[in-house]
């Protein structure tokens, strides 16, 4: 890549490294991968929890571009390429998807550029931006080339909210990106919860926060509140291995999935 150098600031373990690191990537560093190994000593089925959230992505995409018709995708916190990757699975169904990816992490920027690329047919483009900042993602040149805001977009904010642990911050922020979008947008989100596991999840979220990631866990009102003013979906906010499951997803128990996830429309 041209350009100044990146600090990828490697030696401070990143939620977006651990996360590659538990589902077996290789886009991680010592730092996050002793900052792992020390999580999982009490959060035991987070690597379980993770893959189920990553199948709920993989299934929720799937549906908006094959019942839904939806042809936009917005993904923020996109974390590093794993596959199946978002675009994969709405340019599988439809070619001509359009997808921009957002994250903050120096890592995935050098990483996304490099595999995140999508169909002839369709566009696949990455924005390094900040979830806190949706003027600056809604403004960027990169989201304005690839999608059309006067036609319904999918927004995606899947394992993300957890590192917002102020309500009425992330609250504020889903509404901002949510208000220009044209109706028959979707949102689409999935975010920590102690609810089926609690002594396990408090003693995971205490050793994030330990590590200087402040996460939270919340309940399913909490979340459901993140979708005030939008038509939620069947079958509402649900651990991610009950939306609308299929065989593997059904098979998972509830005390191993420590995320509740949901889909809404605005009309």
């Amino acid at each position: 890549m041209a350009g100044e150098p990146i600090d990828l600031r490697t030696h401070v373990p990143h939620s977006a490294r651990i996360y590659d690191y538990l589902l077996g990537g290789k886009d991680n560093y010592p730092a996050d991968r002793s900052a792992a190994h020390e999580i999982i000593k009490d959060w035991v089925n987070l690597p379980r929890s993770m893959r189920a959230n990553r199948d709920f992505m993989r299934r929720v995409t799937r549906h908006l571009a094959e019942k839904e018709g939806l042809r936009q995708f917005l993904d923020i916190g996109t974390g590093l390429p794993t596959a199946p990757n978002l675009h994969e699975v709405a340019q599988e169904v439809a070619p001509e998807s359009r997808v921009v990816y957002v994250d903050n992490d120096p890592v995935v920027l050098v990483h996304a550029r490099a595999l995140l690329v999508g169909s002839p047919e369709g566009r696949t483009t990455y924005l390094e931006a900040d979830f806190r900042e949706p003027a600056a993602i809604l403004s960027s040149g990169e989201l304005r080339e690839t999608l059309d805001l006067d036609r319904p977009v999918a927004l995606s904010l899947i394992a993300i909210l957890q590192f917002i642990v102020d309500d009425r911050t992330a609250a504020d922020v889903i509404g901002r990106l949510m208000e220009p979008l044209a109706p028959g947008s979707v949102l689409a989100l999935s975010t920590v919860t102690a609810d089926s596991a609690p002594e396990e999840v408090a003693g995971g979220v205490a050793a994030y926060n330990a590590r200087g990631i402040p996460t939270r866990a919340r309940g399913r009102a909490e979340v459901e509140r993140f979708f005030a003013g939008l038509e939620l979906l069947p079958p509402g906010v649900v651990l991610v291995n009950h939306w609308r499951p299929d065989g593997p997803a059904a098979s998972v128990p509830d005390a191993h999935v420590h995320m509740y996830g949901g889909v809404a429309r605005k009309t």
